[in-house]
């Protein structure tokens, strides 16, 4: 072969790697972020019950679904008013269930324990979950119709037991 055949598989080569690398960074900077009106993206997580769970198989009408972390202020002072919301519609068809982005399994496990938390919860310490749906800040919260749309997203810390939430919530079910 001669060099500058040799020259423009290099060159091509080149520019092949230079083209996946472009791409890799532009999928590893674009995030995609889950809005109201969005398809829920499906996953599937072993809860603290040792059930595998997914939206498709909570088997209710309406997901509540919670990012959070033990290490979260908001997130320990939001849970009071969500446990009670939980409660107050399982009935009903309402399912919530938090994800904890906790790495320590054991802090995770204590948390649940002293704080007695009733409803539905899985941790998920690779945060694969809430990447997919464009979660970077906790607690963030989905709500999930029995077609799998997001019917609403709440940023932040929420009051469940607000009457104008227990309203929403009932106006969904």
């Amino acid at each position: 072969m001669n060099n500058s055949k040799v020259d423009r598989i290099l060159q091509a080569g080149i520019g092949l790697l230079l083209l996946l690398f472009v791409g890799l960074l532009y999928s590893s900077i674009h995030e995609r972020v889950v809005n109201v009106g969005d398809s829920a993206p499906g996953f599937s997580i072993k809860a603290s019950n040792g059930k595998e769970v997914s939206p498709s198989n909570v088997g209710g009408k309406l997901l509540v679904l919670n990012f959070w972390a033990t290490w979260c202020q908001p997130c320990v002072d939001e849970l009071p008013s969500l446990d009670q919301l939980a409660r107050r519609f399982q009935d009903r068809g309402l399912v919530v269930l938090g994800i904890s982005v906790d790495k320590d399994d054991a802090a995770y496990r204590k948390f649940l324990s002293r704080y007695q938390v009733g409803f539905l919860t899985a941790r998920d310490p690779e945060q694969k979950i809430n990447y997919d749906y464009g979660t970077a800040q906790f607690p963030e919260t989905y709500i999930i119709n029995s077609s799998g749309k997001v019917v609403d997203k709440i940023v932040g810390p929420a009051n469940w037991t607000d009457d104008k939430m227990i309203e929403h919530v009932q106006s969904l079910l």
